[in-house]
């Protein structure tokens, strides 16, 4: 301003008057809001696919630990399989006051051979329902993924828009950002 009260305005300034009567929230505004929405939904997004995988790891080990105690449910039935094999031949080679006590041993084994394969199948059972549970939980994981990735990339063309002042890029950040909730919300319905 001079001293006669005569003002004169750089470019620069014009546009920036033009900008604030035309567009008074502005598209720095609306792309802030969009930005904090996105970062939050995405950080929740990011914790739930972190829980998911987590629960996964969890049920794997589970299911580890079951297949471990049904591997030796089945050796203690081989072990008994093996007893009463030799109780078979011994029945065959001892003499007649002998014989009736290994026909009760042969019946003994297969009786606890009974009980320890329907032990070790309940726990080969457990184990494949474990395993279940961990899969599933891997692929609820990586939906979480899959809606986080897609946020932090809407993120990135919102940075992008701002910079180039591009209103399509700004529309296409609100697609993307519309595509991972989406996926999220697929996530959390478990498909």
């Amino acid at each position: 301003m001079s001293a006669g009260g005569f003002h004169v305005h750089g470019p620069h300034d014009h546009h920036l008057e033009h900008a604030a009567e035309h567009d008074p929230q502005g598209m720095a505004g609306q792309l802030a809001v969009i930005t904090a929405v996105l970062a939050t939904v995405g950080a929740i997004f990011a914790y739930m696919g972190g829980a998911t995988q987590a629960d996964a790891g969890l049920f794997k080990n589970d299911a580890a630990i079951k297949k471990t105690e049904a591997s030796n449910q089945w050796n203690y039935y081989q072990a008994k399989s093996s007893k009463q094999n030799l109780s078979e031949l011994a029945l065959e080679l001892a003499p007649e006051t002998r014989k009736g006590f290994y026909a009760d041993e042969i019946k003994r084994y297969k009786t606890e051979k009974a009980e320890i394969k329907a032990a070790a199948e309940k726990l080969e059972a457990e184990s494949k329902a474990f395993d279940d549970k961990s899969a599933e939980q891997m692929h609820q994981h990586h939906r979480w993924a899959q809606a986080t990735t897609a946020l932090q990339i809407a993120i990135a063309m919102a940075a992008i828009a701002l910079l180039t002042k591009k209103r399509w890029l700004e529309k296409a950040v609100l697609g993307v950002s519309g595509v991972g909730i989406a996926i999220g919300i697929a996530a959390w319905l478990h498909f």
